[in-house]
């Protein structure tokens, strides 16, 4: 795909690839459902998930495949590499990438398959995805033997999205990029439609890093702060003035947000306390800005408290940068699910200043995430990270037939 422009011409092949993605999805709906319904049953946390590595890698070996597992969890595995009609190694790949972990929450969906272990669920989507990209490889699998496919196909595992800078860059640094020119994935959208998917062009979620600032000063009775650093007062400022010299040293549509979320200071009504601590996110839209929201939020934090006589100690711990929808890798996303679902298939998708370690992947190759729509026609809108998050599971086999599709574009 490197250099390509998005063509609405089809390949010679193209005419019958649509028809036959859907008949090997529709073969397999069952056996993924159920699949899916295990790993929920079995949720394991970042860099843990062994078990859901084990029963990926399985089932890929099974179909054929020899999957290559990474070190302590997660797994790659190329499609094409292999057989009659197999692709030599200087034919680069296009990737297709799921996340495994689960998150630290009590299970609440009230189901059959429900968590059976205790303080954990899969309230993020993450078994979607990863019963997604797998069924979308067993039909890559079964379209390379039948001499249907284009290219190879690597299928990216990942470890540990839900932990900052996150399981992205664990697979990178063994290699799990390496011959892939373009990657794609799927995130579950409750609030969209089960049989749509959610795109834009450009940053579709936000970078988002951990900010820590801690005031120290000798301390005092509130009779006298004129004799002490006021660590109290020194946190207000911070609070209200911090995020407003952002919002005046960085470009506005850049979208860079500071929200704190806890503060910590003293336990007495009469006392100014020796230590404070304030805690909260950064969010940011744009690449550029992010980078250099870190200079200007350490000048602004160390300008708000010089008055106070107070010593300060900001800590900065960089997260993940923007999904940054590359366009040619959109508009394929598009057009297969247009192929696979028909014409009301796409809608445009709100940004969100949550992160996302899919991210890393597409600052070092083109690529595009899309929001598959997991909420029944008519029912209710769920959340994630929410204990109670249910799916429509038809979202399993639209999920696995965009993927298949994009990857024979």
């Amino acid at each position: 795909m490197s250099g390509e422009k998005a063509n609405p011409a089809a390949h010679p092949v193209d005419a019958g690839v649509p028809g036959r993605v859907r008949s090997l999805v529709a073969e397999l709906e069952a056996e993924l459902v159920a699949f899916r319904r295990d790993l929920h049953a079995h949720p394991e946390l970042a860099r843990a998930e062994v078990r859901t590595t084990g029963r990926v890698a399985d089932r890929l070996r099974e179909a054929g495949l020899e999957p290559r597992l990474l070190d302590g969890s997660g797994l790659v595995c190329d499609v094409g590499r292999t057989g009659e009609h197999a692709f030599g190694d200087d034919v680069p790949a296009v990737g297709l990438r799921a996340d495994l972990d689960a998150l630290p929450l009590e299970d609440r969906c009230g189901l059959p398959h429900a968590s059976t272990v205790e303080g954990l669920a899969h309230a993020c989507g993450h078994d979607v995805h990863t019963t997604v990209v797998l069924g979308a490889g067993l039909v890559l699998a079964r379209l390379h033997e039948e001499g249907l496919l284009r290219r190879p196909v690597r299928l990216i595992f990942q470890p540990a999205e839900e932990v900052q800078p996150g399981g992205s860059l664990d697979v990178m640094a063994q290699g799990g990029l390496d011959g892939v020119e373009r990657v794609f994935a799927v995130h579950a959208e409750p609030k969209i439609d089960v049989g749509q998917i959610g795109t834009r062009i450009g940053p579709i979620t936000s970078a988002s890093d951990s900010i820590t600032v801690t005031l120290t000063s000798p301390g005092g009775h509130t009779s006298r702060p004129h004799l002490t650093g006021d660590v109290v007062y020194a946190l207000g400022q911070v609070i209200t003035q911090v995020p407003a010299v952002l919002g005046r040293r960085l470009d506005p549509r850049s979208g860079v947000n500071l929200t704190w979320g806890a503060v910590h200071a003293g336990l007495a009504h009469n006392a100014i306390p020796g230590t404070g601590t304030l805690a909260g996110t950064m969010r940011c839209l744009d690449v550029r800005a992010w980078e250099r929201a870190g200079e200007v939020l350490d000048e602004a934090v160390h300008q708000v408290v010089a008055p106070y006589d107070v010593e300060v100690h900001l800590e900065h711990v960089r997260g993940v940068p923007p999904v940054d929808n590359d366009e040619l890798s959109t508009t394929l996303l598009e057009r297969a699910a247009r192929d696979q679902q028909g014409e009301d298939a796409v809608l445009l998708t709100e940004q969100s200043l949550g992160g996302e370690d899919f991210a890393w992947y597409l600052t070092k190759v083109p690529g595009a995430m899309a929001r598959l729509g997991t909420r029944t026609p008519g029912g209710r809108t769920f959340d994630i990270h929410q204990g109670d998050l249910e799916v429509d599971e038809r979202a399993i086999a639209v999920g696995a037939s965009l993927l298949a599709r994009v990857a024979t574009l």
